[in-house]
Formats: C-alpha cells, sequence, structure tokens
C-alpha cells in the first residue's frame, strides 16, 4: 500500500538540451523569437516591454529612462522547455534578464551527482554574481518551461552600476539577501529531517504566491535536488505529509490544507 501511495505523487520530466555561448546565440536567434527554422512559442500573452525591466527587484529602482536604455542595449531571446540557457563554465558574458517563465540552476559533481542551487521564477537576473565578478557562471541554467530572457552585455551592466550610486546600492542589498538565504537554506540541509525541509519550502513558495497553493513547476527529482535528498526520500515525505492531513496532491499542485501545522514541522 505504501508503494502505490509513493507512486501517486510522482511527476515527471525530461533531459535538458544543451545551450551554447553567447555569440552562436547572436546567430541562431533571431528578434521574432526563432531558432534557426524552429519557432519558440514562450506566450500567448502580449509581449514584453521596457516597463517588465522595472519588475526584476535588481533593476526596481531604476528610472523610466535607464530602462529604456537597458532595453535598447539588451537582445531578446526565447528558450523552450528543457533548453539549457548557459553551461557552467561558460563565459559571463552577459547579465540574463528572465522576464517570463523558470529556470533551474544546477552542477553536476565529479562523482556524478546533480546539486540543484534552485529554481528562478520571472522577473529575475540569472547569476549575477558571476557577471559582476567577471568570472564564469558558476551553474548550468536549464529552462523549466517556455522563456522570454533579455542578453544585456556585462560592460553595459558594470556601467549602470559604477554611474548610479543608488543602483549600486541596490544591488549590494539584494547580493546580501540573496546570501543570507543561501546561508539558511545549506544550515536547514545540515540540520533538518526532509520532512522540515520540505515543509519550509513549501512555506516560502507560498508565501511568494501569496496563496495556499504551490506549482511544482519541475521535476520530483529536482525538487529532491534541491532540498539535498533523494527523489525516493522526498516521495516519502510527500506521502507523510499528506497521510497527516497537511497537504493536498493534485497534478502538479500542492495545497497547503494547514499552514500553522506545517509550520510547526517546518520548525522541526
Amino acid at each position: 500500500m505504501e508503494a502505490r501511495k509513493e507512486r501517486a505523487v510522482c511527476w515527471t520530466g525530461g533531459e535538458a538540451l544543451r545551450g551554447s555561448g553567447e555569440s552562436e546565440f547572436d546567430d541562431q536567434h533571431a528578434t521574432d523569437g526563432t531558432v534557426g527554422h524552429m519557432t519558440i512559442s514562450v506566450s500567448t500573452d502580449t509581449p514584453p516591454d521596457w516597463r517588465s525591466l522595472g519588475k526584476i527587484p535588481l533593476l526596481a529602482t531604476l528610472a523610466d529612462d535607464r530602462l529604456r536604455r537597458l532595453w535598447a542595449a539588451s537582445r531578446p531571446r526565447g528558450y523552450v522547455a528543457r533548453q539549457v540557457l548557459r553551461n557552467v563554465g561558460d563565459p559571463a558574458t552577459h547579465l540574463l534578464l528572465l522576464l517570463r517563465g523558470s529556470v533551474a540552476a544546477s552542477v553536476t559533481t565529479s562523482a556524478g551527482r546533480v546539486v540543484r542551487f534552485g529554481n528562478f521564477v520571472a522577473p529575475c537576473v540569472l547569476d549575477k554574481v558571476a557577471v559582476i565578478d567577471g568570472g564564469s557562471h558558476t551553474a548550468t541554467f536549464t529552462a523549466l518551461t517556455p522563456c522570454v530572457v533579455r542578453s544585456l552585455p556585462r560592460d553595459v551592466f558594470h556601467a549602470l552600476v559604477d554611474s548610479a550610486p543608488s543602483a549600486r546600492r541596490h544591488v549590494l542589498r539584494v547580493l546580501a539577501d540573496q546570501a543570507r538565504r543561501q546561508q539558511a537554506r545549506f544550515a536547514a540541509a545540515i540540520t533538518l529531517r526532509t520532512d522540515a525541509r520540505l515543509a519550509a519550502w513549501l512555506l516560502a513558495e507560498a508565501s511568494v504566491a501569496s496563496d495556499s497553493r504551490v506549482i511544482l513547476s519541475g521535476t520530483q527529482e529536482s525538487l529532491a535536488e534541491s532540498l539535498g535528498v533523494t527523489r525516493v526520500t522526498l516521495n516519502r515525505a510527500l506521502t507523510r505529509l499528506r497521510r497527516d492531513g497537511l497537504i493536498a496532491l493534485r497534478f502538479h499542485t500542492v495545497n497547503i490544507l494547514a499552514p500553522e501545522l506545517l509550520r510547526l514541522r517546518a520548525d522541526g
């Protein structure tokens, strides 16, 4: 019976397609969202414009004229689900501005284990640390859904930070907040049981969405990688939370039924 329950909470996904460097994308991607002879359908909504940059936390303090200049200096990119935007070790020559979609960041260890740093949902900036320090990308970024991206040259972003003290302070605050969250995540991975880690993750995701529902955009394996556990261990934790009446599962959605009790579980 337990095995059948665990199978009921599984969901599947596919392999990532390999990405390319920025110069290669310049040749492959047209401004109408095509790759070679294949059209990428990323959204049926109105295409984003320069105002969408102001919704990105890193750029939220910029005036409209600066946002327009960044929009003009950046180039549009379209990615299908499972396509790699950048590989770990690729030169970080451009800042990737994710306007629509979600992206996973991961690395593969020498032992072949995949370590996932997290999922990033638009609007946001991908791997800003690598662009700021002028090094290479720190992870492989793979589209979980169709994505719309603007690619901003690194020197343009550096010039923006150098010329605008308010932007510089804001960038530092965003980076500091990211460092704090990463530290908390690593501490949780070491000290908390899988049930507690999963509960904390669900509550954090629900707080961002301001809803009692959490959409699981990736595979069960990808979520397990994010929490630092195996897929089997995650499956058992999901089953326990559901059995205890804390959550309900339906396809790729988790409904939080008892947030107060889930908070107690997250606290260990």
